[in-house]
């Protein structure tokens, strides 16, 4: 191997290291903060951007793996975890989704079904492989207010697609030549 090769491994390495204990990092502010339960794992999602746009998919799902792995065994709140868990791997199969369906409506339709069977899982490992039956009761409780909050839970997922799709952006326009160069 050559030594440019041996660099650009060392400086991939080095990348996806500091952006996984970010997003660990994040992931175990979800436990402490009080809402941040929904907020952390998106935040974290969002670690993954360079990773996807400078090394790719792949690499991408991954990175998003060591992640899940160590918000299960470190995070103190486990429903943050699941959350990245079930939800996490969506900025790296993004690209995908919008190269691969033209139709705008079908991308948004298929986005949401990603993240209905996402949250399901979400809760349904939760209640039954956790045992955490308080989720039932808090359910069970405000009947009312589950459709209010499936809908809701929609249509942050559909804003977050957008600020993914902004930061993503962003991210090209301020910090790509500077990673791919390594010069920080």
């Amino acid at each position: 191997m050559n030594r440019g090769h041996m660099r650009e491994k060392s400086r991939k390495m080095a990348l996806c290291g500091v952006l996984c204990a970010l997003a660990v990092v994040l992931l175990s502010l979800g436990g402490m903060l009080p809402f941040a339960t929904f907020c952390c794992p998106l935040l974290a999602m969002l670690c993954l951007v360079p990773v996807v746009e400078v090394y790719g998919g792949r690499t991408a799902l991954l990175f998003f793996t060591s992640v899940s792995l160590l918000a299960l065994f470190l995070a103190p709140d486990k429903e943050v975890a699941l959350l990245f868990l079930f939800l996490g791997y969506y900025p790296a199969i993004r690209p995908w989704l919008n190269r691969t369906l033209h139709s705008r409506v079908l991308r948004m339709v298929c986005k949401l079904a990603l993240f209905a069977v996402g949250i399901s899982a979400v809760y349904t490992v939760a209640i039954l492989l956790l045992d955490m039956t308080y989720l039932l009761e808090e359910f069970g409780s405000m009947q009312g207010l589950l459709l209010t909050t499936i809908i809701m839970g929609c249509f942050l997922w559909l804003l977050f697609d957008a600020v993914l799709e902004r930061f993503t952006q962003i991210y090209h326009v301020k910090w790509h030549k500077k990673i791919c160069k390594g010069s920080f």
